[in-house]
C-alpha cells in the first residue's frame, strides 16, 4: 500500500509540476503580448523622446533669456530717447490762411 500511495503522490506532483510550467508559459506569453501592445500604443500616440523634450525645452529657456534681454535693452533706448523728445523743437511759421472767396447769393 505503501507503494500506491507514492504513486499516486507521485503522478500528483508530476501534475502539479506540470501545470506549473504551463501556468509559467501561459505568463510569458500574456507578458510578451501586453508589452508589445504598449510599444504598439505609445508608437502611435507621437510621444517624443526625453532627449528631444530636453532639446527644445533648453531652445524655449534660451529664447526667453534673449527676450528679456532685448526687452531690456528697448526700455533703456526709449529712456534714452524721452529727453531728446522733450526739447522744444524751434517753431515754425504757420502758413496764412487765404481768406475764402466769396460768393454772390
Amino acid at each position: 500500500m505503501t507503494q500506491t500511495q507514492n504513486k499516486i503522490l507521485e503522478e500528483m506532483s508530476r501534475f502539479f509540476t506540470n501545470a506549473a510550467g504551463a501556468a509559467q508559459g501561459v505568463r510569458t506569453e500574456v507578458e510578451t503580448v501586453i508589452r508589445s501592445q504598449a510599444e504598439r500604443l505609445i508608437a502611435d500616440m507621437d510621444l517624443v523622446h526625453r532627449e528631444e523634450f530636453e532639446a527644445v525645452q533648453d531652445m524655449a529657456r534660451l529664447a526667453r533669456e534673449e527676450n528679456e534681454a532685448l526687452k531690456k535693452r528697448i526700455e533703456a533706448l526709449e529712456k534714452a530717447a524721452k529727453p531728446a523728445a522733450k526739447k522744444p523743437a524751434a517753431k515754425k511759421a504757420a502758413p496764412k490762411k487765404k481768406p475764402a472767396a466769396k460768393t454772390a447769393e
